[in-house]
């Protein structure tokens, strides 16, 4: 069984299709829970984010598996498959862990090198395990990428350039404004990413900030941990948005609404009267969009959306921390799959020696039928020397298949070995499991069985 990744970013589609297969908490549980009632996958995971769509999944088959992930996603956006495949990405196997790996490092977002995406994989991967829904094979996937992702952030500069696609676009906003310092900004959405752009606006000098969210108690909640901070700040019911657009500078929406949540209706209303000379910079970073795309065509009002942000110099990180964090990318997708490599021949090695111990164990016991009368001390001589031999006959090919098992195509050998010793393919399936029992006669053949998960 493989890793099978079908995947929709603003590389590969425009922010319209992205609206369209946003996802919330519900509908991603939705969609795992569609995909494995398949025989075909074994486990699943939806990654989503302002920018992207994926689903992880394990998968008997390659082409069985992406028709039923491509159809659960067609289902769920309302567009045809045809349509669908339009603007995806497939990656299988190798290709697909080199994919995660590159996400978690921030390497695949609108603004490279952004930090928020870690945390987004993060919860991914925790809601998956919460809900059951992933097994040992993405379990060891998300945990590398999660620590691939913040060894490259701590090793390289690659968030230097924009530490997440909130600093990108208040920079656009400065440059349109001029300064940020001591003016009324407007922080629609009390999640975590409202308080992130509550964070960024106030290190910009900002004068005062309205938190408005649905529910008010969740905006008091964060306008009370500003003004704890010594900041100016105070809560509004999103149904009052109007009234603060009236006297904002600067607004920064990123809810988890599925349509917009600041009307061209709302904007009329608290723009009527305000002077066209005062600029107001609406920064969207909602996906689907938080703001009514009518709003960009309104006197004084400039709005900064995704596909902007993704066409604006300053979200591309340098070009050495990013080239030094593909090398680190690279690097730990190599040692992963050698890993994997490694630990899919150590079952065929485990289920090998298994098989040597019982014969010695049943050639010992027909010893014991020949002689009843021979001596303990010569019985566990014999014994010792039997399984001696056997350890030393085995020793050479269950190491050397633990070399040649690292490189690629390295499975071949352990099917060789099954086939050479005519392993029973359920003993080895078994031992994958964890259903083996300890190996028995002695602790010379438990020693070296123990020794093949280490490094010789």
């Amino acid at each position: 069984m493989s890793v099978l990744l079908f995947g929709v970013s603003h590389r590969s589609a425009p922010v319209s299709v992205l609206e369209q297969l946003s996802t919330d908490e519900s509908d991603q549980a939705k969609i795992v829970d569609q995909v494995l009632q398949s025989p075909l996958v074994t486990e699943a995971m939806v990654l989503s984010t302002c920018n992207r769509v994926e689903v992880y999944a394990v998968v008997e088959a390659f082409h069985g598996g992406l028709s039923v992930i491509g159809q659960v996603l067609s289902e769920h956006c309302g567009m045809s498959l045809n349509d669908l495949t339009r603007y995806a990405y497939v990656r299988y196997a190798e290709a697909a862990v080199e994919h995660l790996f590159a996400v978690a490092s921030g390497l695949d977002s609108a603004v490279i090198g952004e930090q928020q995406v870690l945390g987004q994989v993060r919860r991914a991967y925790a809601a998956a395990e919460a809900n059951q829904t992933v097994g040992r094979t993405l379990h060891e996937l998300s945990q590398r990428a999660l620590a691939v992702g913040k060894r490259v952030h701590s090793e390289t500069g690659i968030d230097a350039a924009g530490a997440s696609v909130v600093s990108v676009a208040l920079g656009m906003a400065q440059n349109k404004l001029g300064t940020l310092a001591g003016r009324t900004a407007v922080v629609v959405g009390a999640g975590s990413m409202g308080a992130l752009s509550a964070k960024h606006l106030i290190r910009a000098g900002v004068g005062y900030v309205h938190v408005v969210n649905r529910s008010l108690p969740r905006a008091r909640r964060l306008a009370e941990v500003l003004t704890r901070h010594g900041f100016a700040a105070d809560a509004v019911a999103l149904d009052d948005i109007a009234t603060v657009l009236a006297d904002a500078d600067v607004v920064i929406t990123s809810t988890g609404a599925v349509r917009p949540v600041v009307s061209l209706a709302d904007a009329h209303r608290g723009l009527t009267g305000r002077p066209e000379q005062r600029p107001l910079v609406i920064c969207d970073l909602g996906m689907p969009r938080d703001v009514d795309p009518a709003i960009a065509g309104l006197p004084g009002v400039y709005v900064i959306d995704m596909d902007r942000i993704q066409r604006e110099p300053s979200a591309r990180a340098a070009a050495s921390d990013a080239d030094a964090a593909r090398a680190i990318v690279a690097a730990e997708v190599s040692a992963y799959l050698t890993g994997q490599r490694m630990a899919e021949v150590t079952p065929t090695v485990t289920a090998l020696r298994q098989r040597a111990a019982d014969v010695v164990e049943a050639e010992l016991l027909r010893l014991d039928n020949r002689l009843p009368g021979l001596e303990a001390a010569h019985r566990d001589e014999v014994a010792k020397t039997v399984r001696r031999v056997v350890d030393k006959l085995l020793h050479a090919p269950t190491v050397r298949v633990k070399q040649l098992a690292s490189a690629p195509g390295g499975d071949s050998y352990a099917e060789a070995l099954r086939e050479l010793f005519e392993l029973d393919p359920q003993a080895v399936d078994a031992v994958a499991a964890g259903e083996l029992p300890l190996v028995a006669g002695g602790d010379a053949m438990s020693a070296t069985a123990l020794d093949f998960d280490k490094s010789e």
